[in-house]
């Protein structure tokens, strides 16, 4: 219980000549034991991906994978027909369900892209695979915790849904900026500065930081130079894959 701080140089880095990636959770040739997942939270990638390189055509189900774009240019093609490119504010909701294969890769063929990937376990298995994507501007997110994906349950117009009890919050704060959170008696939260330096409680916190939150009334955050963060509000106990 209580507030867990994981230092940027903690996560497992791999880097190759076109992908730069840090794993906060047990993926791929990374297997960590310790580090399996958070919640119904599975995996989080922060990758740094070269121009005109990516990810080619491969394949998840039962997963709601969730991408935020913070630099450059994501294609995503996938074998629903679905083909778009994602920009830097923009996020991404597929549902893998049943199975889906989908490719990703840097649009651009002169600039890097750098990306958050998220999966969480759906709440059902063999899902119709489904995806869309949505703008979150700079002005709409400045010193709020703006909610970016939230579960199907949840009303918000304005937001993604996936199919598990889980809201994505983006935040872009200015120096001195603050947002407060609750948590409920049952919830944990992952908190991750993309870049900046901020004041959780008594811990700071700098670019590529990231802090386990459980059983913590009030999360206040403060900004202690212009900082932009995501925070997941997940439950303790959940259903994956029913």
């Amino acid at each position: 219980m209580g507030i867990e701080i994981i230092r940027s140089g903690e996560h497992y880095e791999n880097k190759t000549d076109w992908l730069r990636t840090f794993h906060h959770f047990s993926f791929a040739d990374y297997q960590n034991p310790d580090k399996m997942n958070f919640g119904p939270l599975r995996v989080f990638n922060d990758d740094e991906i070269q121009p005109d390189t990516g990810f080619d055509f491969h394949h998840h189900r039962d997963m709601e994978i969730v991408t935020y774009v913070i630099d450059g240019e994501l294609e995503h093609k996938d074998n629903q027909g679905n083909h778009g490119v994602i920009y830097p504010g923009e996020v991404q909701r597929m549902t893998a369900g049943s199975g889906i294969m989908h490719a990703e890769s840097n649009h651009s063929k002169d600039k890097p892209l750098r990306l958050l990937q998220m999966w969480i376990f759906a709440n059902k298995k063999n899902l119709a695979p489904s995806w869309e994507q949505k703008k979150f501007t700079k002005k709409e997110r400045t010193n709020k915790l703006v909610p970016v994906v939230v579960s199907e349950n949840n009303h918000d117009a304005h937001a993604l849904h996936i199919h598990q009890d889980a809201t994505f919050y983006l935040s872009t704060l200015t120096a001195g900026g603050q947002v407060q959170h609750k948590l409920g008696p049952v919830r944990k939260s992952y908190l991750f500065v993309i870049d900046g330096k901020i004041k959780l409680g008594n811990y700071m916190m700098e670019t590529r930081d990231a802090a386990m939150i459980s059983r913590v009334d009030d999360l206040v955050i403060r900004a202690e130079v212009p900082t932009e963060l995501i925070l997941i509000d997940l439950p303790e106990q959940y259903v994956a894959n029913a």
